[in-house]
């Protein structure tokens, strides 16, 4: 084990500590001291973390921190820490306040100027990422869709909008009313359907929209491919004012070729609009 254990037990520290999103073993050093360490950790759900804890023989006092309870445990939590306890947060799996309790500890720990940290690990989004093999360079997360019309609505202009990869959470219960939902307002998009990662039967598969899953099992990550269909189509003048940017600093040709490339426009027709426009360009 790790030879720091003594520089990890501070006290009044709390620790949102990321934890394995399958296999057990994918946990490090240091997570495993700072929870055989503190003084008591708060679990999204107990009986699941138990599972994770006998594997590491950790006997530390655990408590419910989960969505339902979590405005009132924070501020026990809070207590704790003022009591000088170490404080350990872990989800069900992957990082706490990432689509898991803990965003409104992490926000009363900093209205209470109470110092935090994290204990980095494994995170569903990012490894599922890497499996669609989708562009990494541009993306975005957007964790699970809503129930609710109303706020589904406005998450689907958000998703359509963002010119890049997007990743969102799903549940067995969701995920072929999440395809559909995502089929009627991006079309037909790529998408890589991640599940069981880090398990045996870890599978990342790619279909086009639209698609529905058989007998759907555990929980999903959805890899959204950008494509050209998410471009957000801009106008004439949004064109020239961006070509006029462009020119400072590149030929003709290049800023035409960028231009091209980015709105997936033909190079004839911004030529044309450059030639119609071109007093203008030049004399601002």
């Amino acid at each position: 084990m790790c030879a720091d254990f003594n520089y990890l037990a501070r006290f009044d520290m709390l620790y949102f500590v990321s934890t394995p999103i399958g296999n057990l073993d994918d946990i490090s050093y240091r997570a495993v001291n700072v929870l055989r360490s503190c003084d008591v950790i708060a679990c999204e759900d107990t009986r699941h973390s138990k599972i994770l804890l006998d594997y590491y023989d950790i006997k530390v006092k655990t408590i419910a921190y989960h969505k339902f309870n979590e405005r009132s445990s924070a501020d026990g939590i809070i207590e704790l820490l003022r009591a000088g306890k170490n404080v350990a947060v872990i989800s069900d799996a992957g990082m706490p306040v990432i689509s898991d309790p803990g965003n409104v500890l992490a926000k009363k720990l900093i209205e209470n100027d109470i110092k935090f940290t994290i204990i980095p690990g494994a995170n569903a989004g990012l490894c599922a990422l890497v499996l669609s093999g989708f562009d990494a360079s541009t993306f975005a997360f957007f964790g699970f869709l809503s129930e609710k019309n109303k706020e589904l609505k406005l998450q689907l202009e958000n998703i359509k909008n963002f010119i890049g990869t997007k990743i969102l959470y799903a549940s067995k219960y969701n995920i072929n009313k999440d395809l559909s939902s995502l089929y009627s307002a991006l079309g037909e998009v790529k998408v890589a359907i991640v599940s069981e990662i880090t398990k045996l039967h870890e599978n990342a598969h790619i279909v086009r929209l639209p698609y529905t899953i058989n007998e759907p099992k555990g929980e999903y990550v959805l890899i959204v491919e950008q494509g050209k269909k998410d471009c957000i189509i801009p106008t004439d003048e949004d064109i020239m004012n961006e070509l006029k940017i462009l020119l400072q600093s590149n030929d003709k040709n290049s800023s035409f070729k960028i231009l091209k490339d980015k709105y997936n426009l033909k190079k004839s027709y911004i030529y044309k609009l450059y030639e119609k426009n071109k007093n203008f360009i030049i004399s601002q």
